[in-house]
């Protein structure tokens, strides 16, 4: 349930709400608001609404029926801004990160991100563990691969997101990685998300190949009730029964996202289309659309690349769309970062 304080509410009388509601064996999440604030009521027993509603400062006690509670506009009116290397995602703000599917090399990643670099990208991308469907596929250079994209990404000035696949991965991606990406085949490896509420970091939880909304919300849920406030959602496609294209790319996800939670959500064109001249029109069309961010693949030969570069962008082709994208985000008044 969300309990809304009065305006005027003391922090004491909040703080009496906070325990009473912990008495009940519920965990307690604030939200405080530049209007009011709303605490979150997650877990406990059956309760009668109106004991909350008697104590001072409570304005109304609401309840929510959704999986989704602290994920939920109705717990934070607000929208939440996540902020990594001066790049934010939410609000009026639409944050670029680019750059190739797989760690290669030391060669390749320095040439991709400085050319992203003088572009201003400020967030580089490369995979170091390969979730592939063939067992045969490059499954990524591992710790090896993370130590190159963090010794480029530190030349350049910029900050690292790669993806996690298991509970047993984060102590050595929380060396390397500025922002840990869970990928649409882990999007409810459950254990997975529940450890990832435990750290101090952003975290991009990608929606699965055949998952709902609503599902991908409550998977952000598993990480914000662990205490991690810093979630980006990503839509990336969904499998349906077209074949042109490697995923069907849902980016009605941006406005119903919007109105049913807080929390930024930003396109992954590259693997929603599959297709390098797909990825551009399809980035318009996300900015347009309003997203708070965009995750580009690029490579500095896509014709050589190990994994995915049929949809990887060159430099040049990145740096012409993210022209058009500057141009674009003020019309739904946002800003490309």
């Amino acid at each position: 349930m969300l309990i809304i304080m009065n305006a005027n509410a003391t922090d004491n009388q909040i703080q009496n709400v906070v325990n009473f509601i912990k008495s009940k064996n519920f965990d307690a999440h604030i939200s405080k608001g530049e209007i009011q604030t709303v605490i979150g009521a997650v877990g406990g027993k059956i309760i009668d609404p109106r004991d909350i509603e008697l104590l001072d400062g409570v304005k109304e006690v609401i309840r929510i029926s959704s999986g989704y509670k602290l994920a939920s506009r109705q717990f934070k009116q607000e929208d939440t801004i996540v902020e990594v290397n001066g790049v934010k995602f939410g609000g009026d703000n639409t944050g670029l990160i680019a750059g190739p599917c797989t760690i290669e090399s030391y060669e390749q990643m320095d040439e991709t991100a400085k050319k992203l670099s003088d572009m201003g990208i400020k967030i580089l991308r490369g995979g170091a563990f390969k979730p592939r469907t063939s067992p045969y596929a490059f499954q990524g250079l591992g710790e090896e691969g993370l130590k190159i994209i963090k010794k480029v990404a530190d030349k350049y000035g910029m900050a690292v997101t790669s993806e996690i696949m298991e509970i047993s991965q984060i102590p050595v991606c929380l060396k390397y990685v500025d922002i840990l990406q869970v990928g649409a085949r882990n999007m409810q490896n459950f254990n997975l998300l529940r450890e990832l509420g435990h750290i101090n970091k952003p975290v991009i939880i990608k929606r699965g190949l055949a998952n709902t909304i609503e599902e991908l919300l409550m998977a952000a849920e598993y990480v914000m009730s662990g205490g991690n406030r810093n979630v980006i959602l990503c839509e990336r496609g969904i499998r349906t029964f077209e074949r042109i294209t490697r995923n069907t790319l849902d980016l009605s996800a941006i406005p119903v996202v919007k109105k049913l939670s807080h929390l930024p959500i930003i396109i992954d064109p590259s693997h929603g289309t599959g297709l390098r001249d797909k990825v551009a029109p399809m980035s318009r069309a996300a900015v347009a659309a309003g997203c708070d961010g965009l995750i580009v693949e690029v490579h500095n030969e896509p014709e050589s690349a190990l994994c995915d570069g049929a949809q990887s962008l060159y430099p040049e082709q990145f740096k012409a769309l993210k022209s058009d994208l500057e141009k674009i985000a003020p019309i739904v008044g946002k800003k490309i970062l």
